[in-house]
């Protein structure tokens, strides 16, 4: 992917793309319609507006229910994603799938879960499970907790990056921003991840538990910082770092102890 801005990838080209893509799997997909239709409103559009109106009109044209057509996009993802990076380069593409899912799929949990875990492996679903948090927040923590323990390590990262109370350019958990306890279980799965991929997500949903849960958050890394693994260490170093750009006492503290 050379250097464009990356807003101007979603256009008639991406659109012809996945077209091709569809009709590999489904042979009467219109894709001339499809494209004219992106080709024609895309241009004035910025990034997110542009990633919805492909989404949009996927669900326009793709015609089928959502439980079918969801089937028809997961067989286009093609191979996995071996890397921590490429995400947003070699897996732009991916981002219209994942605004479907997270548009259209609310009402179907069970093969949007499923859609999602395989994005998820390309690009990132940490945007698009955020709804169902929000409308089935026993069901999909379930299912993140059991992702936090896949072989997979952008599942595993998902688990962590989708809870994150203050993901950026996300909307807000308001529910983990009062009370994160539900999703200590998953930070606790994966406080020992190899991953440095993973490791970052920790780190960060710690940072946005302090933020507004400063005893909670100190109370997760006082139980963390005994014998911590060189895994575990960075994690809580990373959490801790606008704690100790503030020159937090306790903060010290706790960095003091594991050197």
């Amino acid at each position: 992917m050379a250097y464009k801005q990356l807003k101007l990838w979603f256009d008639k080209e991406l659109a012809k793309m996945l077209a091709n893509k569809i009709v590999s799997v489904k042979k009467d997909f219109p894709k001339a319609k499809f494209v004219k239709a992106v080709d024609t409103k895309v241009s004035k559009l910025e990034l997110k507006d542009r990633v919805e109106l492909i989404a949009d009109e996927l669900h326009i044209h793709l015609s089928n229910a959502y439980s079918k057509n969801v089937k028809i996009l997961i067989k286009i993802l093609g191979p996995e994603n071996e890397e921590e990076t490429g995400m947003f380069t070699n897996f732009y593409w991916v981002m219209p799938i994942a605004k479907y899912v997270e548009k259209y799929g609310i009402d179907n949990f069970e093969i949007s879960m499923i859609a999602i875990q395989e994005i998820t492996k390309r690009n990132t679903g940490e945007y698009t499970i955020r709804p169902y948090l929000e409308k089935y927040p026993k069901e999909t923590l379930s299912e993140m907790k059991r992702w936090s323990k896949d072989k997979n390590k952008h599942v595993r990262r998902l688990a962590c990056e989708g809870v994150r109370p203050r993901l950026p350019w996300a909307t807000k958990l308001d529910q983990f921003i009062k009370n994160p306890k539900p999703i200590l279980p998953i930070l606790n799965a994966l406080k020992d991840d190899k991953s440095k991929y993973v490791q970052k997500s920790v780190a960060n949903c710690i940072n946005d538990i302090l933020k507004d849960n400063l005893e909670i958050g100190k109370t997760l890394i006082d139980k963390w910082k005994t014998n911590p693994t060189k895994e575990r260490k960075w994690i809580i170093k990373h959490a801790l770092r606008n704690l100790l750009k503030g020159n937090d006492e306790w903060a010290k503290k706790v960095i003091k102890k594991m050197n």
